[in-house]
């Protein structure tokens, strides 16, 4: 069964997670995947086999939860701004910067089951978040005052695509902030720590049930 259509997506969300709170981001809910939901024991192959690409969109990983905290904690950053959240996933950075006061904010995924995630997850913190599909990497930086980007530092090539784009951002004067539990691939230089927490998450999806996660801005 392939779901192509929004309404289709959204239809499978709401069938395959549960509405619950990220651990880090109590105050926020999100529609998850866990050990009690369908998607939790779905197979490659049967993600494959109903058109679906891997759901990284039904965690709530660990540098968006570091990230997403430090929004929510510092609502100066985002209040009345206009905000870009690269690689949104679940949407829980995009939609900490409503809460905290965002003027707007765009979520970006090239995944298109992102949009009906967002969307469901937007609604169900009474916010309202735009999306695109469109990949941004393949433009200059849109204008925006704030870039928020989590868990974007998995492959080297990304890495190195992404930070070269955000490192455009700020030099066109955006305040640019990243979140990331230690990934290999991770700059070594050229950034400023604001934040670290232990962020509890779990062995289905890291090494260890809390990750050392910080925050970091390009300064």
């Amino acid at each position: 069964m392939i779901v192509p259509t929004l309404e289709g997506r959204r239809a499978f969300i709401l069938e395959n997670t549960r509405l619950q709170a990220p651990p880090h981001t109590p105050e926020l809910s999100l529609h998850l995947a866990d050990e009690i939901t369908p998607i939790w024991r779905m197979t490659e192959e049967a993600l494959e086999e109903i058109g679906l690409p891997p759901p990284f969109w039904a965690f709530a990983w660990a540098g968006g939860q570091a990230l997403a905290r430090y929004v929510l904690d510092h609502p100066e950053l985002v209040r009345g701004k206009t905000v870009v959240d690269f690689a949104t996933g679940s949407g829980l950075v995009a939609i900490a910067a409503m809460k905290a006061g965002a003027a707007s904010v765009l979520a970006a995924d090239i995944d298109v089951f992102c949009q009906a995630a967002v969307e469901l997850n937007a609604e169900a913190n009474g916010v309202s978040v735009a999306f695109t599909d469109r990949d941004l990497l393949e433009a200059p930086p849109p204008s925006a005052d704030v870039f928020l980007a989590g868990d974007v530092t998995y492959e080297k090539p990304m890495t190195e695509a992404v930070m070269a784009w955000l490192a455009q951002a700020r030099g066109a004067g955006a305040q640019v902030l990243v979140g990331d539990p230690g990934r290999t691939y991770f700059p070594k230089s050229g950034l400023e720590k604001l934040a670290e927490y232990q962020v509890p998450t779990t062995r289905e999806l890291e090494d260890m049930a809390v990750k050392k996660t910080s925050v970091w801005t390009l300064p």
